[in-house]
């Protein structure tokens, strides 16, 4: 079997994530961490810097939003862009990885608005089941 065909099979073997050595499974964390998928909504509409993005996502503590685009970062999701001026600005985007996955988280997003008001009652509901 040629080298790149047992490198794409063993990637396929590591790519199911429910599989215990799932290797995107980490990643998946990252990006659907609370923070990881709102900062990716966020910069899906374009670049931003670290305050701006701060102030858009709102409840981040700055500690979460350092750390969550430090861990995107490192996965390819975002890019990290510094102009050297005093002092130093520094700008987010998604990369091509990022707006590649952008648009599937969005869907996401816009089905929860759209069916929001079923899981509180599906909550509701359980609530008071729980309870009896």
């Amino acid at each position: 079997m040629p080298v790149a065909a047992i490198a794409r099979s063993a990637s396929k073997d590591h790519a199911d994530p429910l599989t215990a050595d799932c290797l995107g499974r980490e990643v998946f964390n990252h990006m659907t961490t609370r923070w990881g998928l709102l900062c990716l909504i966020a910069l899906s509409n374009g670049p931003l810097r670290f305050h701006a993005l701060r102030d858009h996502i709102e409840g981040v503590s700055e500690k979460m939003l350092s750390q969550s685009l430090k861990t995107l970062t490192r996965d390819g999701l975002i890019l990290r862009s510094v102009e050297p001026t005093i002092p130093p600005q520094v700008t987010y985007a998604l990369s091509m990885l990022g707006q590649e996955v952008a648009p599937s988280l969005q869907v996401l997003v816009a089905w929860l608005g759209g069916r929001i008001d079923d899981i509180l009652r599906a909550q509701r509901a359980f609530d008071v089941g729980a309870t009896a």
